[in-house]
């Protein structure tokens, strides 16, 4: 078995700090400098010749911290590194999947491109905006879920009145796991965009009278669409209206959007740097999902333990 060395880029150091400790290994030393304009240059302070190494770091926002991230696996590939896995806790650009609508790039299948191409040799992630973007990769890639880290969170609330909700059509599958579960009902809020980050209309498909509701995402950007899809539920006759979303994106007025809304809380995961703190939003971590999801990888064992 060859060594196994963890780094970080900057976006995600204190996520990656946790995954260290969990796995057992301090992070490796690396530095990324800058020039006065802006450009990138990352260094290994160690040796990673022969080594399978894990590059931490999340790819929001977007255009910076991928190209570091590619940056940083072109410099472990011309060091010798033996293997390297990009490990990218949120996905940038995974909302642009496909063609819905003419003379637009497929951004998803760029990126996984452009990973590839820099020389990673395994991805592992979490939650992927839509399961398909896996297909997109030619080189392994880890799918790690959320499920692991909310359903124990779930599971320690009263579940003898609870129902899930996708917040649009397109999240079915994803409330649908849920409700299969823990063996209760499912609804579905059907939206329609006038364009990107803003809800024309929304309307609920089911019957949320009298129940505690749980909104289930794989992210909130604006949070619009999820305040939106909670007071409607709860203009329904609902009891209650709490959010479980993975990846904490919350862009323009989330934050605000989220305080003024009638949730009773927000759950998200520290894939993505929390910028400030609301009483309505609490963070659970991955970094134990990930730690185990590196050493079954680095131990050649299986990771459907990780699933529930």
């Amino acid at each position: 078995m060859t060594e196994v060395k963890l780094f970080s880029g900057t976006n995600s150091n204190q996520l990656a700090e946790k995954i260290a400790k969990h796995y057992g290994k301090k992070l490796g030393d690396l530095t990324m400098s800058k020039f006065s304009d802006g450009e990138m240059s990352p260094s290994f302070n160690e040796s990673v010749r022969g080594c399978t190494v894990f590059l931490i770091q999340s790819t929001n926002p977007s255009a910076d911290n991928l190209l570091e991230l590619c940056l940083m696996i072109d410099a472990a590939k011309r060091a010798s590194a033996y293997k390297v896995c990009a490990v990218i806790p949120y996905y940038g650009y995974a909302r642009q999947d496909r063609k819905d609508r003419p003379r637009v790039s497929i951004a998803a299948k760029l990126v996984a491109n452009i990973l590839t191409s820099a020389g990673a040799d395994r991805i592992m992630t979490c939650d992927l905006h839509a399961g398909q973007i896996q297909g997109f990769f030619d080189i392994p890639l880890d799918h790690l879920n959320g499920s692991a880290i909310f359903v124990p969170y779930l599971e320690r609330l009263d579940t003898s009145n609870l129902i899930f909700a996708a917040p649009d059509v397109g999240g079915v599958a994803r409330a649908r796991s849920y409700a299969k579960h823990f063996e209760v009902e499912m609804v579905v809020c059907d939206k329609h965009r006038k364009r990107a980050n803003e809800v024309a209309s929304m309307q609920v498909i089911g019957d949320v009278e009298g129940k505690d509701v749980v909104l289930v995402d794989d992210l909130v950007d604006t949070a619009g669409t999820l305040c939106k899809a909670a007071q409607i539920i709860m203009d329904k006759g609902a009891k209650s209206v709490r959010a479980i979303a993975t990846h904490g994106v919350l862009s323009g007025k989330a934050y605000e959007n989220i305080e003024n809304s009638v949730l009773q809380e927000l759950v998200i995961t520290d894939t993505i740097p929390v910028k400030q703190k609301s009483d309505k939003i609490r963070v659970t971590s991955v970094a134990d999902l990930f730690a185990k999801a590196i050493h079954a990888v680095t131990g050649n064992t299986s990771i459907s333990a990780l699933f529930i």
